[in-house]
């Protein structure tokens, strides 16, 4: 009997909501898809916190220039990112307080690598490890080329290339999938419905909450 293999794939994001770790939950791998352009526009180098008002505010990553078709495997910190990264967290309160700056995700926050998907690999698996969630990740950009393919092709490729018997998806891709393409390759596809939860950061919610709490709420939607 074929063993069952849930794979999930997803661009990597800088402390994403935690609707996002139900693809670890639900997983035996994770694929870190950076073999994709970079949307400087999105969530991968930034994500929104409380300010002093209460009001959503972007904390950024610093990221180096580059071209505007660069791949997110592509993507360098700027020089100097972590000190401009610990000098633009001073516009939260989140991180007055010091038990928030000592802990171990907000020490890992500010200490970036050089390039922008092996800091963020690490962030996410490290936000794994507090939330108790267990999964395989790998980088699309490790794996076998899928060549020029686009889209549900590449998705697919990648899929098939780890044997998986099933592909885990957010709610958002319902019109970006066909479940029958899928099913012709043998794999299952299943698609979360919306999440029924806060869309402050992981890292925001962690360092407020009871990350027991939170976990057991993101296993419930998985």
């Amino acid at each position: 009997m074929q063993r069952v293999t849930t794979v999930a794939i997803m661009q990597p994001y800088f402390f994403p909501y935690a609707g996002y770790f139900r693809l670890f939950a639900a997983a035996d791998v994770f694929v870190i898809l950076d073999t994709v352009q970079f949307p400087r526009r999105g969530w991968v180098h930034r994500n929104r916190l409380p300010d002093r008002k209460g009001e959503a505010q972007w904390l950024t990553v610093p990221i180096a220039k580059a071209a505007r078709e660069v791949l997110i495997q592509d993507v360098r910190l700027a020089e100097g990112a972590a000190g401009e990264l610990a000098d633009d967290t001073r516009r939260f309160p989140l991180f007055d307080a010091a038990e928030v700056r000592g802990h171990p995700l907000v020490q890992a926050m500010l200490r970036p690598d050089a390039a922008l998907v092996p800091y963020l690999t690490r962030l996410l698996e490290e936000t794994c490890q507090t939330l108790g969630i267990s999964c395989a990740v790998k980088k699309a950009s490790e794996l076998a080329d899928t060549g020029d393919t686009r889209a549900q092709d590449r998705i697919l490729e990648i899929a098939a290339g780890l044997r998986a018997t099933h592909y885990v998806n957010a709610s958002g891709g319902r019109e970006l999938y066909d479940a029958a393409a899928f099913a012709r390759r043998g794999i299952e596809l299943r698609f979360f419905d919306p999440y029924q939860g806060s869309d402050w950061s992981i890292l925001y919610r962690l360092m407020t909450e009871d990350p027991s709490a939170v976990a057991k709420e993101i296993r419930s939607q998985s």
